[in-house]
């Protein structure tokens, strides 16, 4: 089965905007791009009533995908791109076309004046359960936003890529994570930026200010660790420049921070196979909320 980019597509803003990211994406990966749309079934009652009539029901289902796939098709040329519908819950269907794919990609909405943006439950349930990456693409997102001002400070989609930023646990760094996060910079020969975020000994009491002493000790031992984890991946990929980041604080604030200097944001969940079901973890989730970048979530043990 052919790989590629799939994105789930309803016509939306948000979805725009992740069917062009993904074509980008492609791009890079010289990948195919399909658009999954995904119909839920009209309750009898509702279907009796006849709310659509037979022409409106056929341009939503049939002729805005198609004239996105045409417009997607002439604005990336050499990219291919594909139209699949699907019937059932948006989530549980979504969930299953991930599965061979080589990432999913949703959209996201903003919430203005709030400063973030809103993963709806749907984009949540399907990041808690797809065990593939699923980048999330805030509305409105332009290809010059993941690319540095040109000389004259004006947005450009010619220069180069801004960083590539990862969010790391050093106590239990993951292949998959970091293997996904170097091919992101490798991709785009751009900077990855390594942010690790580590809070005060245990025995310090909440609120308590940090010594200066400890702190410069607690944060010497954990960029040690750090350098250690990224050695090999730097021996790997020996053209991607690696910007390593260990600070005391909130890993989510010091991520939410650093996309706003960002191409892509990369973090991590760890899969859950038990009857409590799936769990995106605080960090993930309040990235996926407030970074103003791309966000990539990848699955891993």
């Amino acid at each position: 089965m052919p790989r590629t980019i799939t994105v789930g597509f309803d016509g939306s803003l948000e979805s725009r905007a992740a069917a062009e990211w993904a074509a980008r994406e492609a791009a890079l990966r010289a990948l195919p791009v399909k658009l999954v749309q995904v119909w839920q079934p009209v309750p009898e009652p509702m279907a009796q009533a006849s709310l659509l009539d037979a022409e409106t029901h056929q341009h939503w289902t049939e002729r805005i995908p198609r004239e996105f796939a045409e417009g997607l098709r002439s604005r990336h040329p050499g990219i291919e791109v594909t139209i699949e519908q699907r019937f059932g819950g948006p989530a549980e269907a979504l969930v299953k076309v991930a599965k061979d794919a080589d990432m999913l990609v949703l959209g996201s909405r903003g919430l203005g004046g709030i400063g973030g943006f809103l993963v709806g439950s749907v984009g949540l349930g399907v990041v808690a359960h797809t065990e593939r990456p699923v980048v999330l693409v805030r509305a409105g997102e332009q290809a010059a936003d993941e690319h540095e001002r040109d000389d004259a400070g004006i947005p450009s989609a010619s220069t180069a890529f801004r960083p590539v930023v990862l969010g790391l646990d050093v106590a239990g760094p993951d292949d998959a994570l970091l293997e996904f996060a170097f091919e992101a910079a490798a991709r785009r020969s751009a900077p990855l930026r390594v942010v690790h975020g580590w809070n005060p000994p245990p025995y310090y009491v909440y609120g308590m200010a940090l010594e200066p002493a400890v702190e410069q000790e607690t944060a010497k031992g954990d960029a040690v660790v750090l350098s250690e984890v990224l050695r090999p991946w730097r021996q790997k990929y020996p053209d991607v420049e690696v910007v390593e980041q260990s600070h005391n604080g909130s890993p989510a604030v010091l991520l939410v921070g650093a996309s706003h200097d960002a191409s892509l944001v990369v973090v991590g969940r760890r899969i859950r196979r038990f009857p409590a079901g799936a769990h995106i973890g605080t960090v993930t989730h309040a990235v996926l909320h407030h970074a103003t970048a791309p966000v990539a979530v990848v699955a891993h043990d």
